[in-house]
């Protein structure tokens, strides 16, 4: 059962620990590269910006982005910009998202993301939670895998295993920490594969932030997962 209030407390929380970090960094280090492809720490910033003010927009009825193109052409106008006016963003269309998940409202409710993709409400703060957390980490200042809350890590592991479950291209998969254990890839019987390894290795496996080098793999290779 989803706990949006819940979750809108971790947003607030990582969004706090987010801002801290980045009002230590200066001019200069919000213009060098992040550990996004292309991107700079203002790119990561001016994206975790305009994603809130997006998930407003689905809060309140509206397209998520006017077309990715507008996306994409906000996040590159917005990325060249000194380190104050990002936090200044940041921290604004954050209040903003929280102030429009406040209002009541039909929690259980089919809202459209983008792409067509669609999902419940309650589940759009965890989606706002994932945003922040990942790219606290994508922006390379200090953050890693490792200091993520054992929830979220834990939460987000079930996410991307169900996402790449039943995918007809990825060798059926069990995946485990030692202690708990998930199932994903195509429909099989049993796995063909078992990949083991530390809770922050396999999430940062299946978020595409890590290779999967420190993972330990039984029955094949690593498989390959399809881009998120």
């Amino acid at each position: 059962m989803i706990d949006h209030a819940h979750d809108l407390v971790c947003v607030q929380d990582a969004t706090d620990r987010l801002l801290a970090a980045v009002g230590k960094l200066d001019n200069a280090s919000v213009t060098e590269s992040s550990r996004l492809p292309g991107w700079s720490r203002g790119h990561v910033l001016a994206h975790l910006a305009r994603n809130a003010d997006a998930l407003v927009n689905v809060l309140e009825g509206r397209p998520m982005y006017v077309s990715g193109e507008a996306r994409d052409t906000d996040i590159e106008r917005d990325a060249p910009r000194p380190l104050d006016a990002q936090l200044a963003d940041v921290r604004e269309s954050a209040a903003r998202f929280q102030g429009a998940a406040a209002v009541p409202a039909d929690w259980s409710r089919t809202v459209e993301l983008r792409n067509g993709i669609t999902d419940s409400a309650s589940r759009l703060p965890f989606r706002r939670w994932v945003e922040v957390e990942l790219h606290h980490v994508d922006l390379g200042i200090g953050y890693e895998l490792e200091d993520l809350p054992a929830e979220f890590t834990e939460r987000e592991t079930d996410f991307l295993a169900a996402r790449f479950a039943g995918h007809p291209d990825v060798a059926s998969t069990r995946l485990t920490d030692g202690t708990r254990a998930w199932r994903t890839g195509r429909e099989a019987d049993a796995p063909e594969v078992t990949v083991t390894g530390r809770p922050a290795d396999l999430l940062g496996w299946l978020a595409g932030r890590r290779a999967g080098s420190a993972l330990t793999v039984e029955g094949g290779p690593l498989p390959a997962l399809p881009p998120l």
